[in-house]
């Protein structure tokens, strides 16, 4: 029921944290990957090759910078459409509206939310040619509710959603499904860098400052893990989510239901 097997996966933002960990996953499945960042280094490729060896699966690496709508576009068209569509890549920033830099608002918004319409409007007409697709966009527990500080993320973050819902509604009944998976904080390496300043900053422990400040809105006070986003992902592209498209799915420790 999770073999993908014959499917060809692009994921976006994939070089590191939730997209790497959702790329590997699929290729676990056994889906062709193509995995994506706005370099185009060494490392990346080779990240690419040391997927395919661990996984026996077809996996390439494809520069794009997602805050370029002929980029975004391209992406999909040179990895030679694909099955399966991850929308991934994201950037974030935080000041006060009336303090919010003009460019990161713009810059925010095309990668976290325009680069989404533009890798789905070029692989629709593939997944619809072949009467099968599956296209999940990461949005955040921020797009079902809200944070000071992050006007830019959090009104991308719901664009998101919506965007999920109108792709579900227009692709219904074609054996293409489109959701949105709502993670809360994530174990990445980006989150990872931040624990040692937190316990300067509050004079805590590790386990303490991820409990009490880094979590204090997660339930649960656990970490999601990339490799729980990632079988997420594998299980909305199995048979046993047909019917599951348009909604939400929460990997948040109970965050949205506070």
């Amino acid at each position: 029921m999770f073999d993908l097997a014959g499917k060809r996966a692009v994921v976006t933002g994939s070089n590191s944290g939730i997209g790497l960990g959702v790329a590997e996953e699929l290729a676990r499945a056994g889906a062709e990957v193509v995995i994506n960042s706005f370099t185009d280094s060494a490392a990346d490729h080779a990240l690419a090759s040391d997927l395919a060896a661990r996984f026996g699966v077809n996996v390439r690496y494809i520069r794009a910078d997602l805050s370029k709508a002929d980029e975004a576009r391209a992406l999909v068209e040179l990895a030679g459409g694909c099955d399966i569509l991850v929308n991934n890549a994201g950037i974030q920033h935080v000041a006060p509206v009336e303090e919010f830099p003009v460019e990161k608002w713009n810059q925010i918004l095309a990668i976290n939310l325009s680069s989404a319409f533009h890798t789905s409007a070029v692989a629709l007409p593939g997944m619809r040619a072949k009467g099968w697709g599956r296209i999940v966009n990461i949005a955040s527990a921020h797009g079902l509710t809200a944070s000071p500080f992050k006007s830019a993320y959090i009104a991308a973050k719901h664009g998101v959603v919506g965007l999920s819902k109108t792709i579900a509604l227009e692709t219904a009944g074609q054996g293409i499904t489109c959701n949105a998976i709502c993670p809360g904080y994530v174990l990445t390496p980006l989150v990872e860098a931040q624990i040692p300043d937190q316990m300067k900053v509050h004079g805590m422990d590790r386990e303490t400052v991820i409990r009490e400040v880094m979590l204090l809105r997660q339930p649960s006070r656990q970490f999601a893990t990339t490799e729980q986003i990632g079988g997420t992902v594998v299980w909305l592209c199995s048979p046993y989510a047909d019917q599951v498209t348009g909604t939400t799915i929460s990997v948040d420790g109970g965050w949205t239901a506070l």
